[in-house]
């Protein structure tokens, strides 16, 4: 008998290692969620991945090392886009900071100072004469600051952000959605690691799906 559950064993060992590879590493509803309501992206020839944060999340700013180095790596077929969250008024005022940042080109210094400045620095950013500083800091001029800040682009900017906060529906900061379909985050995931790992799994998902679509 024992040499034949050996055998036995032996028989099945093969498929029990390639049901076991294929196992899916991450389950919706677990590590991630679909959403309610799929949304647009922005570029229908790549994969979008959207990080919702705000500068003032503790959770955030741990988040963004992990971010910079999954960037070194992103596939070409990634389109990684950053939007502040708008859960409320006291948030708007760092999202238009985030976009004035955007459009003065400074988004490589700015961003990082904002997120030192409040988490690092312990400065109370709560006012525009707060943000103000922070970016002549940078060495951007008073008056450029000013009128990029209280643009009508930034403006529209921070409104699409405001909008887009609500149609994803999000618990809270940061949330990474994956191509206007499923959101994932630390408390889904685990950690700020896993994070990733889900979002390439998700990439590589629609990846697939999209090279099956073509192939029809």
């Amino acid at each position: 008998m024992k040499c034949l559950k050996r055998g036995v064993l032996v028989l099945f060992l093969p498929f029990f290692m390639v049901a076991t590879a294929c196992a899916e590493p991450y389950k919706e509803g677990e590590q991630y969620k679909a959403l309610a309501q799929p949304q647009a992206t922005a570029s229908a020839d790549k994969i979008e991945v959207v990080e919702l944060f705000w500068y003032g999340c503790p959770h955030c700013y741990r988040l963004e090392p992990v971010i910079g180095n999954w960037l070194k790596n992103k596939p070409d077929d990634v389109e990684f886009v950053r939007m502040p969250a708008i859960v409320g008024p006291p948030w708007e005022l760092l999202a238009k900071a985030y976009y004035t940042a955007e459009f003065l080109d400074v988004m490589d210094t700015v961003h990082y100072a904002l997120f030192d400045a409040i988490h690092k620095d312990k400065k109370k950013v709560v006012d525009e004469a707060a943000v103000q500083a922070i970016f002549e800091a940078q060495g951007v001029s008073a008056e450029d600051f000013k009128n990029t800040f209280n643009s009508f682009a930034v403006a529209v900017k921070v409104n699409n952000a405001k909008m887009m906060t609500k149609r994803y529906a999000i618990s809270g900061v940061p949330t990474i959605i994956i191509n206007g379909k499923y959101n994932t985050s630390g408390s889904l995931a685990g950690s700020n690691e896993n994070i990733l790992k889900v979002v390439d799994y998700l990439v590589e998902q629609e990846r697939q799906a999209a090279t099956a679509a073509s192939a029809r």
